[in-house]
């Protein structure tokens, strides 16, 4: 622990070299292979609630990202306090990007909200999009990003006391030098690591128009190319019901059957026998940063 606090007191600059340093120290079986399995978006909406559980009582999640301002965060801090055992991330949010369900910021900063109050729903302006809907180029003010971002922390860590972490949702919290290095500053005070990059992160299928079974085929060649070291992989369960059916947004239409198709990846008896046959370690951020 005394390691981990001196990593928090560090800049930007070391950080990734002092992650690195500590993870190679802890006591590990050598070429063990160690998985950190993610899953993000918790508080978005009641079904992707259901559905990172399934991944983790049913499946080989060990991870959770969880939206302190997402309309359904009540249901999943009361949903989480009968999970002990799942790691708990807050997933700092400064973007909403669901054309019909929309969250703003808790301390309703005029910088970073839409003239509705809301968040923008892109971090970076898209051509497809309506203008004045990228979060950078609305230039949100730091001291208002600073706000908001503490308040989401102090809120999860009222409902969730067990959050071991921090990660950005659309990667809104990090995506300039600038607001990265408040984000690093609040990691910092809170004693919550920011996204360890001693992390080897990973991919297994491309785009949102792959069907169930291609993710499926996918996740168990990536799981074979897997050799020794902690690796992760993060994608956003869901399930393909009315609620999911209801999101969505331009260039994304078809969210709930491609998210049914993460959760059922993520519960597979193929992928778990895998994990098991290769002697794959399954493992939260908390664990694997011990």
């Amino acid at each position: 622990m005394d390691a981990l606090h001196g990593i928090l007191a560090l800049g930007a600059a070391g950080v990734a070299a002092a992650w690195a340093a500590l993870a190679a120290e802890c006591p590990r079986r050598e070429g063990e292979i160690r998985l950190v399995v993610r899953a993000d978006d918790m508080g978005a909406c009641h079904a992707v609630n259901e559905a990172c559980l399934r991944t983790f009582r049913e499946g080989i999640v060990r991870t959770v990202e969880v939206l302190v301002p997402g309309p359904w965060f009540p249901g999943a801090a009361e949903m989480l306090r009968d999970c002990p055992g799942l790691d708990v991330g807050v997933h700092l949010c400064l973007t909403s990007e669901w054309d019909r369900c929309k969250w703003g910021p808790l301390t309703r900063a005029s910088s970073l909200m839409d003239r509705d109050g809301h968040f923008r729903p892109m971090t970076r302006q898209r051509k497809d999009f309506p203008p004045d809907t990228g979060f950078v180029e609305a230039g949100p003010r730091p001291e208002e990003v600073e706000q908001e971002l503490r308040a989401q922390i102090e809120k999860a860590r009222r409902h969730i006391p067990r959050v071991s972490h921090l990660t950005a949702h659309m990667g809104a919290a990090t995506a300039t030098p600038e607001l990265r290095e408040i984000a690093l500053r609040l990691a910092r005070e809170y004693g919550l690591p920011l996204e360890p990059p001693a992390l080897k992160p990973f991919r297994a299928w491309k785009g949102s128009g792959t069907t169930p079974e291609e993710k499926e085929q996918a996740f168990l060649e990536a799981l074979e190319r897997l050799g020794p070291g902690t690796w992760l992989f993060v994608e956003h369960p869901g399930l393909d019901v009315p609620e999911m059916r209801a999101l969505g947004h331009p260039g994304y239409a078809n969210v709930a059957a491609d998210r049914e198709g993460v959760t059922r990846v993520f519960t597979s008896a193929r992928v778990k026998e895998a994990v098991r046959r290769r002697g794959i370690r399954l493992l939260g951020y908390a664990e694997a940063l011990k």
